[in-house]
């Protein structure tokens, strides 16, 4: 193990494992969406979800989790005009039974999850994940599903290590948040069926953006819990980040 992943792997958030007992009998149809239809343009041009992690696509690992987590009964894989080809024909190699659709997404991410959440008919629950998001576990996802039920919707979240500063188009500082109160958004976001459609839906009447799914459904006064993430689950944008992304690989520091 190189110097660098012995440094990713103390970086690691220790969750505890949440077995999948008694209390955790199959009540609902879970369905998980991987949301992969950016252009990739912090890339350097290339498609940040096919970019090679460890030799294979960044997007693999992301079907892996959700193939393997006995919670998810369907996954539907949303990507971009150029990519769906591939897609198509990876899903085909891969053997990820669980996949029943490869779509197309739109130019926002509510517009891809909303697509999403039409292939989804007949879940009650559903997963929606960034594919740039390469280090997701069944624990991860468990623990997810585990919050969504107690709350009605839940995403992982990391609280942030960082003084954040809230600055004015000028440059000037105009605020500094207590950092206590503030956590990093992740992947996965997990949510009902129908109170994510709507909320979405509603988003899109009023010409709202909403940069990720809480934050439509909070705009519907809809309560969204979170729940820990770790500090490994990254989102690869940038190839900074697949730097990081190879270490987190080479030193299992996210299994």
């Amino acid at each position: 193990m190189s110097a660098t992943a012995s440094i990713v792997a103390r970086m690691l958030f220790s969750t505890p494992h949440v077995p999948r007992g008694a209390g955790w009998g199959r009540m609902v149809a879970i369905g998980a969406i991987i949301v992969g239809a950016g252009r990739g343009e912090r890339m350097g041009g290339v498609d940040k979800v096919f970019v090679s992690l460890g030799g294979r696509p960044l997007l693999c690992y992301s079907l892996d989790a959700f193939q393997a987590s006995p919670l998810i009964d369907r996954i539907v894989l949303v990507l971009g005009p150029a990519n769906i080809a591939s897609g198509r024909a990876l899903v085909a190699e891969g053997g990820w039974v669980k996949v029943g659709a490869i779509i197309l997404g739109g130019a926002r991410r509510q517009d891809s999850v909303r697509a999403g959440l039409a292939a989804l008919d007949g879940c009650e629950l559903v997963a929606v994940h960034d594919a740039a998001r390469p280090f997701l576990t069944a624990d991860l996802i468990a623990r997810g599903v585990a919050a969504a039920r107690a709350h009605g919707a839940a995403i992982a979240a990391m609280p942030v290590k960082e003084t954040i500063k809230q600055v004015g188009a000028d440059g000037l500082i105009r605020h500094t948040p207590p950092r206590e109160h503030l956590w990093a958004a992740q992947t996965p976001q997990i949510a009902g069926h129908a109170a994510l459609t709507r909320a979405l839906a509603l988003a899109e009447a009023a010409g709202r953006v909403a940069t990720d799914e809480a934050a439509a459904l909070e705009a519907q006064g809809e309560p969204v819990a979170v729940f820990p993430g770790t500090y490994t689950n990254i989102k690869v944008t940038t190839p900074e980040d697949l730097l990081l992304a190879t270490a987190i690989l080479e030193a299992e520091a996210w299994r």
